[in-house]
């Protein structure tokens, strides 16, 4: 009788055990995005010693990093467009920077945004920080909590993880100011110690914004390190993915809004430092990917099914793999233009739609005291590689980025390397036929006039001349 007691009180024991188990393999990930704003991989994990990073360190040390990651947009809110749609902007039609905002612009039906597919599956959705999408939405539709909102700069929230109901797991973004946050930490870098890309000039004002991201770079890294004290305090921290990234370069002048690496080169590290298998593998991965392959990796590790429309792909799934990415860059702020790009591992194709007007033509930037140091020092003969100050840009670059990572050296011209660029150039155009790539139709009169309105007298394009025509 003894016996049978103690063989019925393991079978109970046993049975709690596996229901515990089965318990804990059907409850939801945690995902939380920490998204920084205009910041590039200059980083310990990415061979940059010249600061030190050890939160993003510890992430990457318990999870896998991604030396290779390229935006599809050297620009916020079309970058953004894409990572929240898993698709390209230029399918979708938000391309354009910072369309949505005074001319009510919608996504096509079919598309859904991550959030919306989270909240679907029972996920607490929040986000902290700038939205920053293409298109006009309902907070509600995606998000708890409350926001703010700018005419012109979108919607700002102001959720947590702590709204939710208890037990519900959630799908968070924070905004993480990065390349655009004016605090400073405690120890700065000196700009006599940082070093210049050769296509700047070596001058002091160029100096000072190579420190100020490193010191940007730094408050970040602090910042994620109070994240992840905060989610031990709140008890998340086990259950929880965290996936650190970017979604374009730094101001500098040829970095951020072109299409060269400084531009697009992304960090991107997926971690789970409190429980190592919700990933299931970690260490450091070289191949090629996109950045917009966040949304649907994002997707798969909680569980969701990846919608067909998206051309996003799961960086987990077995046989990952790209031959190329593609980027785009068209009209930002009020300055018109059109550039496309396809990477390979070894070469760079760009292709320069209005040789009309120059790289640098009228911006935003335009009044900023390092561009205006930047001009002079072309004009007064500082040497540098400067052919992208010129007033005449070619309409094809290419660039084999193993021999020329700074990618000075335009070989388009180039009969040795005929069989790349004309591979490059297929490949960019059948994407944009089979993609039916927006960029190559014009943007809609409604819109220019909400340009022109906000801009005025720096809408200098031909496309504008219309628009203003009709407003004399």
């Amino acid at each position: 009788m003894k016996q049978l007691s103690i063989v019925v009180l393991l079978l109970i024991f046993c049975i709690g055990c596996s229901s515990i188990q089965q318990k804990n393999e059907n409850k939801q990930v945690n995902i939380l995005w920490l998204f920084g704003e205009d910041i590039d991989p200059w980083m310990p994990i990415y061979g940059d010693s010249t600061i030190t990073t050890p939160s993003i360190d510890f992430l990457a040390n318990n999870g896998v990093t991604f030396t290779n990651c390229y935006s599809m947009s050297p620009v916020c809110s079309p970058a953004r467009s894409g990572i929240f749609t898993g698709a390209m902007p230029t399918t979708i039609g938000m391309h354009n920077h910072r369309t949505g905002r005074t001319v009510t612009t919608s996504l096509p039906d079919y598309v859904k945004v991550v959030p919306q597919l989270f909240k679907a599956h029972g996920y607490h959705t929040f986000s902290t920080g700038k939205d920053d999408y293409n298109w006009s939405y309902n907070w509600e539709d995606y998000w708890t909590g409350t926001y703010t909102e700018k005419k012109h700069f979108g919607k700002t929230g102001t959720g947590s993880w702590n709204d939710r109901k208890e037990g519900q797991a959630f799908f968070g973004v924070i905004e993480l100011y990065g390349g655009k946050n004016h605090k400073k930490p405690s120890v700065l870098v000196d700009p006599k110690e940082v070093n210049v890309p050769p296509y700047y000039p070596d001058i002091p004002s160029v100096r000072k914004e190579i420190a100020d991201h490193y010191n940007q770079i730094k408050v970040t890294d602090n910042e994620i390190g109070e994240i992840i004290e905060q989610l031990k305090k709140d008890g998340l921290y086990e259950n929880t993915i965290i996936v650190f990234f970017s979604d374009n370069g730094y101001k500098l002048l040829r970095d951020k809004q072109f299409l060269y690496d400084a531009g697009l080169h992304m960090p991107m590290v997926f971690s789970a430092p409190g429980n190592p298998l919700l990933l299931q593998q970690k260490g450091i991965r070289k191949d090629l990917i996109s950045l917009l392959d966040l949304t649907a990796t994002t997707l798969n590790l909680a569980g969701i099914s990846i919608p067909d429309y998206m051309e996003s792909k799961d960086l987990f799934e077995k046989g990952y793999h790209r031959d190329y990415i593609i980027a785009a860059r068209d009209r930002c702020d009020f300055t018109i233009d059109r550039i496309r790009a396809v990477r390979t591992n070894q070469f760079k194709y760009i292709k320069n739609f209005m040789t009309d007007r120059p790289l640098m033509q009228l911006q935003y930037r335009s009044h900023k005291p390092t561009y205006k140091a930047l001009m002079k020092a072309y004009k007064d003969g500082v040497p540098f590689a400067s052919e992208w100050l010129s007033d005449v840009r070619p309409p094809e670059e290419l660039y084999d980025l193993q021999k020329d990572p700074y990618e000075l050296h335009n070989l388009a011209e180039n009969p040795s390397y005929k069989k790349e660029l004309d591979a490059l150039r297929l490949t960019l155009n059948n994407w944009i036929k089979e993609t039916d790539d927006k960029g190559q139709y014009p943007e809609s009169k409604e819109q220019l006039q909400a340009v022109y309105q906000r801009y005025g007298d720096r809408c200098i394009n031909p496309e504008y001349d219309k628009i203003k025509s009709d407003n004399l």
